[in-house]
Order: C-alpha cells, then sequence, then structure tokens
C-alpha cells in the first residue's frame, strides 16, 4: 500500500472513530492511575506474572510510560534504550531493534505482554502503554534467551464504561512526519472496542534514506462475568525503510581505529537496492478468570504470521584511504508462530507465612523459512568488489564503475542459505513468593523447557537438528527494614539453544553442541526515599559458558566462557510539584574467563539524565543528555593482534565516547490541545552510537527537531 493510500485509510479511521491519546475520566480514574503505578504493568498482568510492587522485584528494572515516550519524543525502541542504564543499542544492520543487554547482544528478547515477539524487525510505540525493561536473566517465566535482560511491551486494551478520543501528528526538520490515533468506544456495560492506528513517512540525515510505516491495532474486551474478561487484538504491520549500514572505521596502518569523519555523508550502499520491507499479522486473545478473592487464571493464545525481505549492500573492508570494498545479500524470512500459554496465580497461607505461588505451562509451535542469495559481480565473478569512495558511490540499481573503472553488473544468483526450520517448544514453571514476615521475602522457582528444533537445509540436501531439555532455576531474598526500603540479592540461570535466537539454521558442528548456559547474580537497594522519588542501586556478575568446536571438530569440544560485571544506578520521580527527573548511570567490565579478551560493545560508563519543569500551568520544559563511553567495535585481544604484544600494538576498531544532549518545551493551548517541540542533539555533536562491524559505524542524527500537536476531543 503506498503512503497516499494509506493516509487516505487513516483519513477514514479518524472520521469513523473518535481516537484518543490520553484517556479522560473522574477523581476515581486518576486514583486508580496512581495505584497501579506500583506494578510493572497497568492492568497488573505483567511480565512477572503477578501483581508484585516494583520495590518487592529482587532484580534491577526501568519502566517508560506513554506519557514519558510523548515527552521525549521517542519513536523506537532504540530511543527508549538510550536513556537507560545497563543496556545500549547495537547496530542490528539498519533493520532490526538490537540491544546489548549488560553486554550481550540479543535480537530476540523482546515481548508483546508477556509473550515472545522475536522476528527481527522495528517495533513500534503507538499501541503501548509502557516499556518495561527487566536486566538480568530470566528464564523462569521467559524461557529461552533473556540472557541479559528483556523488554517487555505493555499493549493499550480497550478500556470498559469509558468512550474517549485523541490524536498526535508530528514533523520534523528532515521531513519526516507522523500521525497516530486511538480510539475507545464503550459498546455496552461488558463491551468496549478500541482502535490504534499509526502512518508514519520517513526521513533522516543520510542521503537516500526514505520509508513508509503503517499500522493498525483494534482489540475488544468484553466482560462475560463480574469474573470473566477476554481480550482480542488484531494488529496488521506494513514496514518499508531504506538501509544504512553506517561507514568505516580507519583500521589502516596508520589509522586510530575510529569511524572516519569525512565519511560521515557518504552512504556505503546501493541506493535502489538497499531496502527492507516487514508485513505482519498478529492476532492475540487472553482470558482471565477469577475464581476467587485470591486465586485466579490467564490464559493467552496468539498467532503470527511474519514476512520480510532484508536487502542490502554494506562496507565490508577498507582497502585504501580512498578504495572500500562492498559486500552484501538478500535475505527473506517467513515465519508462522502459534503459542498458547496458562497461569493460575494464587495466594494461600501455611501458618503465618504467606505465599504467592504462580504455576504455568507454555506451548510454542514456529515454522521459519529463511533463504539467502549472495551477489555476483560480473567483473569479480565473486560476491565482493572494490569502489572508489565518492558521495554517491558508483552502484545503482545493481550496476556501476569498479575501483579499476571497469563497468560491473551483478545478480542475486549465489545461493547461500535455504532452510526451513520447525521449533516446538514445551515449557512448565512454578514460582513462589514467600512472605516469611512483614520483613523478609522468598522467591523460589523453577523452569523445565523442551526445545525441540529440526531444520531441512535445501542447499546441502540435509536435514538437522537437536533435542534440549533445560531446568533453569531462580532464587530472590527481599528484606524490607522499613516499607520504603528494600535490600535484595537473586541468583538466576538461562540458556540459548546453539540454534541461537532466530533459529534460522544449525551446522553439523553446532547441532553436537550443548546450550549456551548464563548465571545471574544481582545485589541491591530500592528506596522510595522522598514522596515520588526513588533510588535503585544494584551491582551484578554475569557469566556465560558456551560449548566450543575446536578447529572446528564438533567431536573436540572446549568450554568457554565471558564474564560482566557491574554498577547501576536509577533516581526517578517528582522532587517537586514541578519537577520530575530521571537519571541512570551504569559502569560495566567485561572478559573471557581466561582473561585474554574484552567483549565488543561494552561501554565502561553510560549515565543519562532527564527533568522536565512545570514553568507555569500551561508552559512546561525539558532537559536531558545521554553519555557513552568508548566501546570496541569487536572482542579486543587483551595480549595483542595479529601477534604482537600489548594492548596498544595495533589499533583496534573502537567507536569513541560521545555525550548527547536533547531538549523539549511544551505549551497547552487549551486542556485539550498541546504543541510541542523536542530537540535532539542540542550542541550538533558528530558522534557513531553503535556499529555492527568493523567498518559499519551509524552515524549518529545532527542537529533536529521535532514539532507535534496532540490533544482530545
Amino acid at each position: 500500500m503506498k503512503l497516499t493510500a494509506r493516509l487516505c485509510a487513516t483519513a477514514i479511521i479518524l472520521c469513523m472513530t473518535a481516537p484518543a491519546f490520553a484517556q479522560t475520566g473522574n477523581d476515581s480514574d486518576i486514583e486508580e492511575i496512581i495505584v497501579r503505578a506500583q506494578y510493572l504493568s497497568t492492568d497488573k498482568i505483567n511480565a512477572l506474572k503477578s501483581p508484585t510492587p516494583i520495590i518487592d522485584v529482587p532484580q534491577s528494572l526501568s519502566i517508560m510510560t506513554a506519557e514519558q515516550i510523548t515527552n521525549q519524543g521517542f519513536d523506537s525502541v532504540g530511543d527508549i534504550i538510550n536513556y537507560l542504564p545497563g543496556v545500549t543499542n547495537t547496530q542490528g544492520e539498519g533493520h532490526r531493534d538490537a540491544v546489548v543487554f549488560r553486554g550481550v547482544r540479543s535480537t530476540a528478547d523482546f515481548f508483546l505482554d508477556g509473550v515472545r515477539d522475536d522476528v527481527q524487525y522495528y517495533r513500534g510505540l503507538y499501541n503501548l502503554e509502557q516499556v518495561e525493561v527487566l536486566r538480568g536473566a530470566n528464564a523462569l517465566l521467559f524461557g529461552r534467551g533473556g540472557t541479559g535482560g528483556l523488554i517487555n511491551r505493555v499493549s493499550k486494551k480497550a478500556a470498559l464504561g469509558d468512550t474517549f478520543t485523541g490524536y498526535k501528528a508530528s514533523a520534523d526538520t528532515f521531513g519526516a512526519y507522523g500521525i497516530e490515533l486511538d480510539s475507545n468506544f464503550d459498546v455496552d456495560e461488558a463491551l468496549a472496542i478500541r482502535v490504534n492506528a499509526m502512518v508514519e513517512s520517513l526521513d533522516n540525515h543520510r542521503d537516500f534514506y526514505d520509508g513508509e510505516r503503517f499500522a493498525i491495532n483494534p482489540t475488544a474486551r468484553i466482560q462475560f462475568s463480574p469474573t470473566t474478561l477476554v481480550d482480542l487484538s488484531y494488529e496488521y504491520i506494513n514496514n518499508e525503510r531504506f538501509i544504512d549500514r553506517g561507514i568505516p572505521v580507519n583500521d589502516l596502518a596508520d589509522g586510530d581505529g575510529e569511524p572516519i569523519a569525512a565519511f560521515k555523508d557518504i552512504v556505503f550502499g546501493d541506493p535502489q537496492l538497499n531496502t527492507s520491507g516487514v508485513e505482519a499479522h498478529i492476532l492475540r486473545a487472553m482470558l482471565t478468570q477469577n475464581f476467587s478473592d485470591t486465586f485466579k487464571g490467564v490464559f493467552n493464545v496468539s498467532y503470527s504470521d511474519f514476512d520480510k525481505l532484508y536487502q542490502n549492500f554494506y562496507a565490508q573492508d577498507l582497502v585504501d584511504i580512498n578504495t572500500v570494498r562492498l559486500d552484501g545479500y538478500v535475505d527473506t524470512t517467513e515465519r508462522k508462530r502459534f503459542n498458547v500459554s496458562g497461569n493460575l496465580i494464587g495466594e494461600f497461607s501455611t501458618g503465618n507465612i504467606v505465599h504467592t505461588l504462580v504455576t504455568g505451562i507454555e506451548y510454542a509451535d514456529t515454522i521459519n523459512n529463511n533463504d539467502r542469495f549472495n551477489p555476483v559481480f560480473s567483473t569479480s565473478g565473486g560476491d565482493r568488489e572494490d569502489f572508489t569512495i565518492s558521495r554517491p558511490l558508483s552502484l545503482r540499481g545493481g550496476t556501476g564503475t569498479t575501483a579499476a573503472g571497469d563497468p560491473t553488473r551483478l545478480t542475486f544468483t549465489d545461493v547461500n542459505d535455504d532452510t526451513e526450520a520447525d521449533l516446538q517448544v514445551f515449557s512448565a514453571y512454578i514460582q513462589d513468593e514467600i512472605a516469611l514476615s512483614d520483613n523478609f521475602d522468598i522467591i523460589l522457582g523453577a523452569r523445565f523447557d523442551s526445545f525441540d528444533f529440526e531444520v531441512d537445509d535445501r542447499v546441502a540436501g540435509e536435514t538437522r537438528g537437536r533435542k534440549d531439555e533445560k531446568v533453569s532455576p531462580r532464587l530472590g531474598l527481599v528484606y524490607k527494614p522499613a516499607e520504603n526500603i528494600s535490600l535484595y540479592g537473586s541468583y538466576s540461570e538461562s540458556f540459548l539453544p546453539r540454534s541461537g535466537g532466530q533459529f534460522a539454521s544449525v551446522s553439523n558442528t553446532t547441532q553436537a553442541l550443548e546450550p549456551d548456559e548464563f548465571e545471574s547474580r544481582e545485589i541491591g537497594i530500592k528506596w522510595d526515599f522522598l514522596s515520588g522519588l526513588s533510588l535503585t542501586a544494584a551491582y551484578f556478575q554475569n557469566e556465560q559458558t558456551i560449548d566450543a568446536a575446536v578447529d572446528g571438530a564438533p567431536e573436540d569440544l572446549e568450554r568457554r566462557g565471558l564474564e560482566v560485571e557491574g554498577y547501576e544506578l536509577q533516581v526517578e520521580g517528582q522532587i517537586t510539584e514541578d519537577l520530575y527527573v530521571r537519571a541512570g548511570w551504569s559502569d560495566l567490565s567485561g572478559k573471557t574467563d581466561n582473561g585474554a579478551e574484552i567483549p565488543r560493545e561494552l561501554p565502561e560508563q553510560t549515565f543519562s539524565v532527564w527533568g522536565n519543569y512545570q514553568v507555569t500551568e500551561k508552559f512546561g520544559l525539558g532537559l536531558g543528555a545521554s553519555y557513552q563511553d568508548e566501546a570496541f567495535i569487536t572482542d579486543f585481544d587483551i595480549a595483542g593482534v595479529n601477534g604482537q604484544a600489548g594492548s596498544n600494538a595495533v589499533t583496534h576498531p573502537t567507536l569513541p565516547a560521545f555525550t548527547r544532549v536533547d531538549a523539549a518545551a511544551y505549551y497547552d493551548i487549551r486542556d485539550d490541545v498541546r504543541v510541542q517541540v523536542n530537540i535532539e542533539n542540542l550542541t550538533d555533536e558528530l558522534y557513531f552510537p553503535s556499529s555492527h562491524s568493523t567498518h559499519q559505524a551509524t552515524v549518529g542524527a545532527p542537529l533536529n527537531a521535532r514539532f507535534t500537536v496532540s490533544g482530545t476531543f
């Protein structure tokens, strides 16, 4: 669907519905929101399955509400990550959300209302109540993955007994613009329907960049009885965008190992062939049954169908300061996933001890079709070719002139992968939150996972696979010397099968290997030290253990590992009635278990702060900054590189440290209309926030502004 048609469709939705962004209501509504803010999810069926107050959760976590997302002008999961401690963005090859959780890279640890959402794409924020970022291993409630942390998006659901309307429209100085709509209809006392929709035209500071996004998410809530509630949801997503994998670093003999600033305006790709498209259909149903005041069940069924194309060229090597070697491929993924789960949550007492018990089972069936074709250049006969560095490069639509002056044409005729994978997962888990007294809680639990994976490799003409069965334990301790202070400690384990987070393939070598294993230990304090202001401080240790084949021989294995430890500090809340502040700091360090290497994309220090100040009843200001220390683009060999001794013997690819300053201003024209401007990179700093590999460093956006009008009617 073209953008014009999408705009027409959105206009029809706007005319036929009464869209809303902010729910209006009476004082009881406001009171309810205040109570719900104590929990990880607005509906209390949250990422942790049980309605546990944040202060009683024995791990570090962050929550970004829809209001905070709007105030800071966020448009993506990556925007949110910039302002949270312990997590950073990685490039994700320019076509997907990708996060580094405490030193562990992941494209699969994403969830929607607690259900796995592991396809590689950019997730929108248009239909969310809030985003929850949990740090540390979380296999007990989420299964495989969750090794360094996870992101759970909490969606907006239809609201009974209310009808409200609203909108948000924005445009930025690059030329991008978008509309978001939200509408809730109170059909009768037992039925409500809600529609969220968005359309967006993409643009930024880089040559050739463009794209379109459209999504619509109708939901329904049905109250069958005072104890039986059903939520239904269908979401359609259609995203198209240009793929930009950044610029090379100077790793030549006399280079400094950092991205080359002189190349900041050059796109190292094909303006016509670098593209990604995603079309998705996601259906979900949730039944909540209250059997009594202390016992309820939550049952989920979901089905998703994703169809994705990813096609790109990128800088594979810097031949010399004037010549780049390009590589590329076209990749398609079709994934169908069926998931059913059930949880029982109950509270009971044994003597003076109170138990909150969560038990559940989950079954998931995933079929994944993936193929990849490498290009064949007519000049080299291979998938790589050298081009003179210029703006633009001499490659467009698959034709161009090489650095040697020869005309070349490429075709995608070299089959790299062609696989169909079938994955079946069965899980069962139990967790008991044991209140031994008013001051002391113990959390005990374990999860069993059966991970059965089979892949038909059509290129090799082989069918391979393996079945893993793992038990993941969890232990948490919470001591509360006062109602507003908790001291906690936790131990948890997780695992990742050797098919990885995306299970596109498994080789003859990897099918013989045990899953990667992760252990997480954390101690911390949570303190609501002022009314409306809270602090979380944590120290953690993560250990990863991997089976590795020596010289590629699966019968000759050795255990290798990675250790990451660090500190995190987070402060959030209302300092005064007019001043809100969120600040986060992390200090991370990592190494292999023998101390030989420092892991990639692990900045030692990160810091962020954001504040909103209500100057008058109608006018407010926002100001913030995010700092990221330098980080290695690839694992750094402490003993030396290329046989040379010493950590500084050879220049290593590095992302330099940077500080980005952002600002905002808000003005309420009326109670139901707000205008705001969000300014990004106020000091116009040239920075490189992430990279996928050595010669693919992302160029951060220069000074820019986004203008937004939002309101209700």
